[in-house]
């Protein structure tokens, strides 16, 4: 007997001596939590502590000081150009420094790659931030556009409201379409090796800034 046949028939024995229940879609238990009486400044504390802990850099500002706010974080990054959404709110942009390339959903307004990889940054919204695990979820509606978009810039600066902050996986879930592309980050692009050095900007930017709006309207 090889070791794979070993593994299989050790697996098969435990089965048998503790089979699994068989239970029916319609039996599994669903206790998990699916709210929270968590207030929106806990959950906002919350989400910025794991960001922080993913070594996401994290800014707040008001919805007044928005536009000044995305200047800042593109100034002292020193980016000459960045890309955003066709979708992305306008009054975001009035302030920018910097040159804005415009990516659209229609085929031949779509930035191609080569372009995508001469941009500093990308500038998106989100449509949910889970605060219990630090992750952004966009799903390609407008002002968050498609994927290769927060995929090849080496800089994300994500938009985040009030609103679109909730305590945990479930409730995230329930304001998603399925249907959707979605998109789930959780800090910089990072991965470690064997004896875990970690590298940044592997597989997506090296660099996620995070700006949490206050007292939105």
């Amino acid at each position: 007997m090889n070791a794979r046949q070993e593994i299989l028939a050790r697996i098969a024995e435990a089965h048998r001596a503790a089979p699994p229940p068989k239970l029916g879609y319609e039996d599994i238990s669903r206790e998990y939590r699916t709210a929270s009486d968590s207030s929106l400044e806990a959950l906002t504390e919350l989400l910025i502590d794991r960001l922080v802990d993913y070594r996401a850099l994290v800014r707040q500002c008001s919805n007044d000081d928005l536009g000044v706010t995305i200047a800042q974080a593109l100034s002292e990054r020193g980016a000459d150009t960045v890309v955003a959404d066709a979708g992305v709110e306008p009054s975001w942009m009035v302030k920018v420094p910097v040159d804005v390339l415009t990516d659209a959903s229609a085929p031949d307004d779509q930035l191609s790659i080569s372009q995508l990889e001469t941009v500093d940054g990308v500038i998106t919204g989100c449509a949910v931030a889970i605060a219990e695990t630090g992750t952004l979820i966009l799903d390609g509606s407008p002002g968050q556009g498609r994927r290769v978009l927060t995929l090849i810039p080496d800089y994300h600066l994500c938009v985040v409201f009030p609103d679109q902050i909730v305590a945990d996986v479930p409730q995230a879930l329930a304001r998603l379409e399925a249907t959707r592309p979605l998109t789930m980050i959780s800090g910089p692009s990072a991965t470690s090796d064997i004896e875990l050095n970690r590298v940044e900007g592997v597989h997506g930017p090296r660099t996620l800034e995070v700006i949490i709006v206050q007292n939105a309207h």
